[in-house]
């Protein structure tokens, strides 16, 4: 209980003071959080074309037009991508990329990932 309050609080603190950033946790537990390509056709969530070129991204919770920093935990490369889609909605899985943004960072399949919002400049 004392716990929660304390996070609660430590949030509240993080928005409250506009950080430029805010690191979403790469574990669950003892999970790693994946990232997917998504390989669909036809419109986001948002309304827009899906582009499999651009650095875009689904995530579940996330407000359209977030800009999110993604680590590949396994070679340290990253990607700035905007979220403009919902999903993944399988268990473990954290953001569905577009090839391309899975292509600047070197996956093909599911890699354990960190996200970190950024603040648009």
């Amino acid at each position: 209980m004392i716990k929660s309050a304390i996070r609660i609080a430590a949030c509240t603190v993080v928005l409250a003071t506009g950080l430029a950033s805010l690191v979403v946790p790469a574990v669950s537990g003892d999970n790693p959080q994946l990232a997917t390509i998504c390989t669909q056709a036809g419109k986001t969530s948002n309304g827009e074309t899906f582009s499999p070129s651009k650095l875009t991204a689904a995530h579940r919770t996330l407000p359209f037009g977030t800009m999110v920093r993604v680590t590949n935990l396994r070679n340290g490369r990253t990607v700035i991508v905007r979220i403009n889609d919902r999903g993944p909605f399988t268990k473990g899985r954290i953001i569905d990329l577009t090839p391309a943004a899975a292509a600047e960072l070197k996956f093909s399949d599911l890699t354990p990932v960190t996200l970190e919002v950024v603040k648009p400049q």
